[in-house]
C-alpha cells in the first residue's frame, strides 16, 4: 500500500496492486537492492550499483553505471519493483512523499541518494538529514530526468518504494482490514493504463479524503514517471444489462453514512466482467451529445461528490 507517487501530507491513502492477472490478489513488499559497488566517475562494474558509495561526490559521465541504473529504474516497472526503489524527478514529489510518510507516522521514506545539479543548493529540509548528495552536471541531469529541458530540475532522488504501497500475490483469502482498519471510502481502478489518468485519480483521492486504493490487473505502475508527475493527480458501446443511476447530490446524501467502494474502468474497455457484475452502476448526466468523460475527470467528480462527510468543505 502506498500513498501516491507524490501525494500531499494532508491525508493518508493506501494503495494495493496485484502482481499477477488475478482479480484481487495479495502480497507484500518489494525486494531489497542487491550489491553496492564502487561506481566512480564513468567506471564500469560487473554488478549494477544500487547506490553510489559514500565517497563518490560527483558524476560527470552519462555512461556511469549508476546513471544507467537510475535510467532503468525510471523506465522499467519490473526493474523498479525488483530493486524496491523509485526515481523521483524534481523537489516537489520528494517533499510530498517524504512528508506524507511522516504524516502517517510510518517509517520515514528512505532516501538512498540525492543527485543534485552542480550549481544547485541542497533542499533546506534535507540539509541536516545526512542524506548522500552526489553532484551532477547538466548532461547527466538531462539523462537522469529524461527531459529535454532541465532548467527547472535541480534534483533527482533515489528512494525506497514507500511502505504505504504493497504489491499483491495470488491469494483469495486475505484480510484486508490490516491495511484498511477503518475504511469508509475505497477507490478501485480497473485497467487504467494511462499513467496521467492514474496519477490524477490517486491525487484526487487523497485531496478528497479517501482511505485507500486498489489497482486491479491491467493498471499501469503508479511509479511510472508520467503517473508520478500527474499525481502531483467510456464503457464504449457495450449494452448494459443492469439499471444505471445518475450521480446527484441526493444520491451522495443517501450514501453519506454508507461505506463506498468506487470502481472506475478504462475509457476504452470499461469495467472488467468481474467488476461489472459486482457493482451498482452510476453515470454522470451530461448536456448535449457528449457520451463520455475522460476517466480522470469523471473520477474526480465522483471522488468529490462521494467524499467522507467529515472531509467536505464548508
Amino acid at each position: 500500500m502506498w500513498s501516491s507517487s507524490s501525494f500531499p501530507p494532508s491525508s493518508p491513502l493506501t494503495i494495493c496492486k496485484p502482481r499477477s492477472n488475478s482479480f484481487l490478489s495479495l502480497a507484500l513488499p518489494t525486494k531489497t537492492p542487491n550489491s553496492h559497488v564502487d561506481v566512480g566517475d564513468g567506471s564500469s562494474s560487473e554488478a549494477t550499483p544500487s547506490i553510489p558509495p559514500f565517497h563518490v561526490k560527483s558524476i560527470t559521465s552519462t555512461s556511469n553505471p549508476f546513471v544507467k541504473h537510475c535510467v532503468k529504474l525510471r523506465n522499467s516497472s519490473s526493474y523498479r519493483h525488483s530493486h524496491g526503489s523509485v526515481l523521483l524527478v524534481g523537489t516537489t514529489p520528494l517533499r510530498e512523499i517524504y512528508n506524507f510518510q511522516e504524516s502517517m507516522q510510518e517509517k520515514p521514506t528512505t532516501i538512498d541518494c540525492l543527485l543534485l545539479h552542480e550549481k544547485a543548493s541542497v533542499p533546506e529540509e534535507f540539509v541536516e538529514s545526512g542524506v548522500h548528495v552526489v553532484r551532477v552536471n547538466s548532461m547527466v541531469m538531462k539523462k537522469l530526468s529524461g527531459l529535454q529541458s532541465t532548467e527547472s530540475i535541480d534534483v533527482v532522488s533515489l528512494v525506497k518504494i514507500p511502505s504505504t504501497f504493497h504489491s499483491l500475490e495470488n491469494n483469495d483469502h486475505q484480510d484486508f482490514s490490516k491495511w484498511f482498519p477503518s475504511a469508509y471510502r475505497i477507490l478501485v481502478l480497473d485497467g487504467i493504463q494511462d499513467p496521467g489518468n492514474l496519477g490524477t485519480l490517486l491525487r484526487s483521492a487523497v485531496a478528497f479524503g479517501w482511505d485507500g486504493a486498489f489497482l486491479l490487473p491491467g493498471c499501469c505502475d503508479p511509479f511510472n514517471e508520467k503517473a508520478l508527475r500527474a499525481s502531483r493527480g467510456s464503457p464504449g458501446s457495450k449494452n448494459e444489462s443492469k439499471p444505471v443511476s445518475c450521480l446527484s447530490h441526493e444520491l451522495a446524501r443517501i450514501l453519506t453514512n454508507t461505506k463506498v467502494c468506487l470502481v472506475l474502468g478504462s475509457e476504452g474497455s470499461g469495467l472488467s466482467k468481474e467488476s461489472h457484475e459486482a457493482c451498482e452502476l452510476i453515470n454522470i448526466r451530461m448536456a448535449g451529445e457528449f457520451e463520455s468523460l475522460n476517466v480522470s475527470v469523471a473520477g474526480g467528480i465522483f471522488l468529490f461528490m462521494l467524499q467522507p462527510q467529515n472531509k467536505k468543505f464548508d
